[in-house]
């Protein structure tokens, strides 16, 4: 099997057996992104996947299948995919997968759900902001009412996801108001997760060459962690909802739940909003 120079997986997922399904990304348009800028976008063969599955353990109970967004090869073959998955590693209870927005919604709702019924049981999708605006300055590929419009498809299709969104990605000065956006988008429909992540701008981006010119500008740590604040002041999450901001790049780690423990996570954003307050003046 030939191999894909870059093998992204979500670190929840790092003991997790993976399981190749694209390579490259088949968009590869967002400003912010780096992560398959070099690579082209090809779909690994039915029998290379099978090959991959026979070879691996049995008693495998989780699978994540790799690839910028693997619902881009369609339900039929996904199905196919799944169903060897059942064959190979019978005692397996879940299969995930990064999925975008643009791609969940050429799905029906049916479709969803019987992907969900052969196995598939989580996606990690990246919403990254509630603002058309922003949305639409670094090339997401979706508007914010095609992204309530899948998340509400999912939770018809019973189908669990994580979602992803991004701060500091509207640049300096816009930080409140795309909090308030993004958790005005959030509240529309049910994610198993909330995952934030901070912005990094890295140097082979289109967003990269925006801050050269001028044209976007960093927002502060201190104006960052605000609106990691005010995204979780205005979250109104009617179920049980995890708030995860543990990824490496974020400034401040909290892990907590939706809507019991708000009110302490809030806390913590203000403790260490103080500290790093001192922590600037020493």
């Amino acid at each position: 099997m030939s191999e894909s120079r870059n093998i992204f997986y979500p670190q929840t997922e790092i003991t997790t057996v993976l399981v190749p399904v694209t390579r490259g990304c088949s968009f590869n348009q967002c400003a912010f992104c780096s992560m398959y800028k070099e690579e082209t976008y090809e779909e690994v063969t039915l029998q290379e996947i099978e090959f991959e599955l026979m070879n691996g353990e049995t008693y495998t109970e989780r699978v994540f299948l790799t690839g910028a967004d693997p619902l881009s090869v369609g339900y039929e073959k996904m199905m196919r995919i799944l169903k060897l998955i059942q064959k190979y590693y019978p005692y397996c209870g879940c299969v995930a997968m990064y999925a975008a927005v643009r791609t969940i919604n050429n799905y029906t709702v049916e479709e969803l759900k019987q992907l969900h019924a052969a196995g598939l049981r989580l996606l990690y999708i990246g919403f990254e902001s509630g603002s058309d605006e922003v949305l639409k300055s670094i090339r997401k590929g979706h508007t914010v009412k095609t992204a309530i419009a899948v998340g509400k498809k999912l939770n018809e299709a019973r189908l669990p996801f994580n979602a992803i969104v991004m701060y500091g990605i509207a640049g300096e000065g816009n930080s409140e108001e795309n909090a308030k956006k993004t958790a005005e988008m959030l509240n529309q429909f049910s994610a198993s997760k909330i995952i934030t992540m901070n912005l990094t701008v890295f140097a082979s981006t289109e967003l990269a060459k925006m801050e050269q010119e001028g044209m976007f500008v960093q927002a502060s740590i201190k104006e960052k962690i605000s609106e990691v604040r005010i995204l979780l002041e205005n979250l109104d999450m009617k179920k049980r909802t995890e708030f995860d901001t543990t990824h490496a790049t974020n400034i401040i780690k909290l892990l907590g739940t939706l809507p019991d423990e708000k009110e302490i996570l809030l806390e913590k954003i203000k403790n260490s909003t103080m500290k790093k307050l001192k922590d600037d003046k020493k």
